[in-house]
Formats: structure tokens, sequence, C-alpha cells
């Protein structure tokens, strides 16, 4: 059974489009053809990802992130075969 990835994923618990089971799953991200390792969050259909600015927090102990606009292809790092 294939399991697609959601249009919109992001790595805070706090966020409505947290999925934890999806992230166990080790998801990577493909940024204008470019793999990046340090995305908080996606949205595939408005073509962004927001990654984190340096070691910046904002008040609240989150990373400050930056949103950078773009194609954006989600992928599972591994085969769900081999899990």
């Amino acid at each position: 059974m294939t399991e697609t990835l959601p249009d919109r994923l992001s790595v805070n618990p706090q966020s409505p489009h947290y999925n934890e089971e999806l992230l166990k799953k080790d998801v990577g991200v493909r940024f204008n053809g470019v793999e990046k390792n340090n995305v908080e969050e996606y949205c595939v259909s408005e073509g962004w990802i927001k990654v984190a600015a340096g070691k910046t927090l904002d008040r609240r102990g989150n990373p400050m992130t930056i949103m950078l606009k773009g194609k954006v292809e989600p992928y599972f790092r591994t085969p769900e075969s081999a899990a």
C-alpha cells in the first residue's frame, strides 16, 4: 500500500499540519531540485518551504524561519517496502 504525502506538512508539534506518523517514515524535501535537510514546513500547492534562519529563536523558543518560494517535491527517503 503506497501512502502519498500531504500537500502541507510541518515538523512543529503545535502546528495543525503536524503528522507524527508521516515524519517517522523519514520524509525528505527537494526544493528547486536540491535536497534540503533543514525544512521546518512545506506547501506543495503554494510552492514554498520554511527553513530555519541560523540558530536564531523567537520569543517562544521556536526557530526563526524564512519562507522560500519555488518547486517543492516531498518524498520518502527510505522505500516503504524496506521498513
